[in-house]
């Protein structure tokens, strides 16, 4: 597929949290892209008229249905070449029926499943992560019983705007009360990316498929410690935060406890483990290899301007 050009892209769970940023960036790149589509609920449009109707003055196309009726998303497949999932992780689990109609569709080549986030194959310990085995099961059936589409993975690490809005828990800013929380010592790396750089890298990769097409993309906008970040906080403010640093034993008997609860804290608790343990920074980024240079991407500066302005995300 190295001379694949994508002509007609698709995106579901485009509205979200992330979703929105990823096609914001698609209609920024036209006409790189002939056709953009989503697929979306009637409750979306009932509930969102205003992005779905700026989206259409932009020319994307609205596909009205049923993510779970094989008839509705058959018919949004007609035609597309590439598809994009954003859904949340909270419906992961349509990702394995959306890949197998893909794959009989006569048109659909290049699928994008809902990555963004940590890495579910960065070391050993990953296969045991509960968080990770969507995205695992994804994978495995790539490998195993897809015939004709091609994956791309685009792992992003931590969004750095949610990151920071966490709490004393398992880590986060609270600047109206002027204090943080931190994991361990603080002084772990990690891969923080902007949400609309996950949009931008998204592109990146849609442009350069001979880069692309079957590999599992890495990027960053930058990567830095939560002390790092903390020592920024305070730049900006001009003032210092009443910082506790939550050793790493507590957040793992409390991750522990959600679990056995069935707590919605539980995944949480374990991803800001994982990232606080080194589950987000890779020996190599592919940043440069998709052409994003710097100047393109957040720096730490900026996202933190931006949290204290109260940006919305």
């Amino acid at each position: 597929m190295a001379s694949f050009k994508p002509l007609h892209i698709l995106a579901f769970g485009a509205t979200g949290n992330i979703g929105k940023h990823i096609v914001n960036q698609l209609i920024r790149a036209t006409p790189s892209f002939p056709r953009i589509s989503i697929f979306t609920s009637p409750n979306t449009v009932a509930t969102k008229p205003e992005l779905l109707s700026q989206w259409k003055d932009a020319g994307v196309s609205v596909i009205v249905g049923d993510i779970t009726s094989a008839e509705d998303v058959k018919r949004a497949y007609d035609g597309v070449d590439t598809a994009i999932s954003c859904l949340g992780r909270g419906a992961l689990e349509h990702q394995f029926e959306l890949i197998r109609l893909a794959d009989e569709s006569e048109s659909v080549r290049w699928f994008f499943p809902s990555e963004y986030g940590t890495d579910p194959d960065h070391d050993p310990s990953s296969a045991f992560e509960k968080p990770h085995q969507f995205k695992r099961r994804v994978r495995k059936t790539f490998a195993e019983d897809v015939k004709n589409l091609k994956p791309t993975y685009l792992v992003v690490g931590p969004y750095i705007e949610m990151w920071v809005d966490g709490d004393e828990t398992f880590g986060g800013f609270d600047i109206k009360n002027k204090k943080a929380a931190l994991l361990g010592d603080g002084d772990q790396p990690i891969g923080f990316t902007a949400m609309e750089d996950v949009g931008k890298g998204l592109v990146a990769a849609l442009q350069r498929p001979e880069v692309s097409v079957g590999k599992v993309l890495k990027i960053a906008s930058f990567t830095k410690s939560p002390n790092q970040i903390l020592a920024e906080y305070e730049k900006q403010l001009g003032y210092k935060l009443d910082t506790k640093y939550v050793p790493l034993d507590d957040v793992k008997s409390l991750e522990k406890k959600f679990w056995d609860e069935g707590s919605p804290r539980a995944v949480v608790g374990t991803l800001r483990r994982i990232w606080a343990t080194g589950g987000a920074v890779y020996d190599k980024l592919d940043n440069e290899a998709l052409g994003l240079d710097e100047g393109q991407l957040q720096s730490l500066e900026e996202a933190v301007r931006n949290r204290i302005q109260g940006k919305p995300f």
